[in-house]
């Protein structure tokens, strides 16, 4: 919370100084990289195969209950069905930063909750890959031009097939010459060289993951990570990328503060609640819903549910695009940037909140015997 509110009285909404916005989503961007490059280091492609039953389902019903309750809500409001469909995927995605630095700060990473939250993170951020490719073709349909379907479903499927080659390439390719490389540099015995080895390494990844395959960078960060992992270098590089990873995630939280306008609480309270309960109920609901159908424990559901209740980064990007299409106004955006806000202050506490719920609920391993 104190760096987000460092964001707001830094932003151009607020008097005084006023920082350089475009710079601190920039260092943002970095700090995702970085943080999905180091989740990457503790993960396997079997600890992501072992999940995929419950995180492709999960991921894909609670984006779907998130976009529907979004165009509820901004039908309601009196948006245009563009618009509103356009709000509810905007809400659908959670951020990378937010859930993942919850589960570090909690040691849950390599646990089976840790490998379930990632997974579904994954999968989330594929669906919304391909749901910027069809942005385009929704704003001419709103606008009135006519969308030829087959140039959109190309389009979708070029999407697919250029990240299912990247994908193939990291893990068949890069698998084999990424870590070999990183024990060369290593064989220097140089620590700053293979902190620059590592650093450039990820960084250029994911450069190409999203310059050449219409990737996101998260996504080719990551799979930077799974690649290196299980080499004899893996812990010293994700003990000496971690304060970069630390500094640049800050950076995120400030920079959502900047972006944020407080003259949006007065003008639209109705709204942002509206919003708000769609994150932090709405996909709520829909992850104890999957997470129950599939009989995990309470304590996974209501964990998995924590981690996902909030929206981020991808948010920010989808409803940037929306503006620049013609398919959001500036004011369903600030809606969006004020529950951005809003819903990542309240996160740790539906943290507390759900573990609390989840301890009541499980029966204590020892009851005391009765008295005589």
């Amino acid at each position: 919370m104190g760096y987000l509110v460092a964001g707001v009285v830094m932003g151009p909404f607020t008097p005084g100084y006023v920082g350089d916005t475009s710079l601190a989503m920039q260092f943002a961007e970095i700090g995702v990289i970085l943080l999905m490059f180091g989740v990457g280091l503790k993960f396997s492609l079997a600890d992501l195969w072992a999940v995929k039953g419950v995180a492709i389902p999960g991921a894909l019903v609670q984006m779907t209950s998130a976009t529907l309750l979004g165009f509820g809500v901004g039908t309601l409001m009196g948006m245009g069905a563009a618009e509103s469909l356009m709000l509810g995927f905007s809400l659908s995605v959670a951020s990378t930063v937010v859930l993942l630095r919850a589960l570090e700060e909690r040691g849950l990473v390599k646990t089976e909750n840790g490998r379930i939250c990632v997974g579904w993170l994954v999968i989330e951020d594929i669906a919304i890959v391909l749901g910027i490719v069809l942005l385009p073709a929704l704003a001419g349909a709103a606008s009135g031009e006519s969308a030829s379907t087959m140039g959109t479903l190309s389009a979708l499927g070029l999407t697919i097939g250029k990240i299912a080659i990247f994908v193939a390439l990291m893990l068949f390719v890069g698998a084999r010459v990424f870590p070999w490389l990183i024990v060369q540099v290593a064989h220097l015995k140089s620590r700053e060289l293979l902190s620059l080895g590592t650093l450039t390494l990820a960084l250029g990844i994911a450069w190409v993951a999203y310059e050449l395959f219409d990737a996101s960078f998260a996504l080719g960060a990551f799979l930077a990570g799974v690649v290196l992992n299980g080499t004899k270098f893996t812990h010293r590089i994700a003990e000496d990328s971690l304060p970069l990873r630390d500094t640049f995630a800050v950076l995120f939280f400030v920079s959502v503060g900047m972006l944020f306008n407080p003259m949006t609480l007065w003008e639209e309270p109705i709204g942002v609640l509206a919003v708000v309960a769609i994150i932090m109920v709405g996909k709520t609901a829909a992850a104890l819903a999957i997470t129950t159908l599939y009989k995990l424990p309470l304590r996974t559901g209501m964990l998995i549910a924590a981690s996902l209740a909030q929206i981020g980064e991808f948010s920010f990007v989808l409803a940037g695009m929306g503006v620049t299409l013609g398919l959001l106004t500036t004011e369903t955006y600030n809606l969006i940037l004020a529950s951005a806000l809003i819903s990542i202050g309240l996160n740790p506490l539906l943290f507390r909140l759900a573990g609390a719920i989840s301890d009541s609920a499980t029966p204590t391993a020892a009851t005391k015997a009765p008295s005589p």
